[in-house]
């Protein structure tokens, strides 16, 4: 995602003026990982300029940073990442020591909680909306982040996405920018593999196309919900008005031939295939030429 947590890293600013001095403090402690001269940076802060947009920006990532804690595992699965492999006896593996990131949610929600003053004082701050959307994910608060995307997707219309960013400052390609992040939260969403999930990339999905009902993407994922669930001629409602908008896109085009298959529909579903071949190339295209050979058995 482009830049989607970039109120966390330490950044470097031209001097913006007084508040700009605490930003450039902290974010200095904050490189350092100094929490306590954070801290005393923050209530000066605080104190001087209490509605300053970056005061709540830091103090989120002051909670965020100190609710994250790794911590020493002991597995019989491999962990993703490095570790370290015990053997028995025999020299067969008995199992492995990494580590794991876990979070302290009662801090991170303080953090949560400021960033939210945020919010409330600057609510065209995408930078702040996406922190907290981020928090949530890394705390799996799944109800709490579908509900703030949501949320934006309704200020969305609101601002005509007019976004700003760090310092205020105005995010480009503000509509195309904000759509691409939302079809990465329905990824990572997706990505859980709980299938009770599905239920909140499809609000996800039906709160966006109310607003935008010509989005490709939020058709095919609310399409993929159906497909997943086993409702064929459900998903193929919001394919075909995608297939209406983008006659050659091929993930459309797949899926619809999907859909047919597993209706059992062979006519249909060869129909679309050879439409993926047509706008399709490499293994796409071989995959299509698979299925069809496969349905003409």
């Amino acid at each position: 995602m482009k830049n989607i947590f970039c109120i966390i890293a330490a950044l470097t600013f031209s001097n913006l003026g007084f508040a700009q001095d605490f930003q450039k403090d902290f974010n200095r402690y904050f490189q350092a990982q100094d929490t306590i001269q954070q801290r005393e940076v923050l209530a000066k802060w605080e104190k001087a300029k209490p509605q300053d947009a970056e005061l709540f920006t830091c103090y989120f990532n002051y909670f965020f940073s100190k609710s994250r804690q790794e911590i020493v595992t002991l597995t019989t699965e491999q962990p993703q990442g490095e570790s370290l492999v015990l053997s028995d006896s025999l020299n067969q593996t008995a199992g492995y020591v990494g580590s794991q990131i876990v979070f302290d949610k009662d801090i991170a929600k303080k953090g949560i909680a400021k960033i939210e003053e945020g919010i409330n004082l600057y609510p065209n701050r995408l930078d702040m909306r996406f922190g907290k959307i981020y928090v949530l994910g890394q705390i799996e608060d799944w109800g709490a982040f579908t509900d703030e995307i949501i949320n934006a997707i309704r200020h969305s219309k609101t601002n005509k996405n007019q976004w700003t960013w760090t310092n205020n400052e105005k995010q480009s390609d503000g509509k195309d920018f904000f759509l691409s992040s939302l079809q990465d939260y329905q990824l990572q969403l997706y990505n859980t593999g709980n299938d009770s999930l599905l239920s909140n990339m499809a609000k996800i999905a039906e709160e966006i196309l109310k607003i935008y009902p010509e989005h490709i993407e939020s058709l095919s994922n609310l399409s993929i919900c159906y497909l997943i669930r086993g409702e064929y001629e459900k998903a193929l409602v919001p394919l075909l008005k995608a297939e209406k908008i983008n006659p050659q896109d091929n993930v459309v085009l797949n899926n619809i031939a999907y859909a047919y298959r597993m209706k059992e529909d062979k006519t249909k579903a060869i129909e679309y295939y050879e439409k993926v071949i047509k706008y399709s190339d490499g293994e796409t295209k071989e995959f299509a030429k698979q299925q069809i050979e496969t349905l003409k058995q």
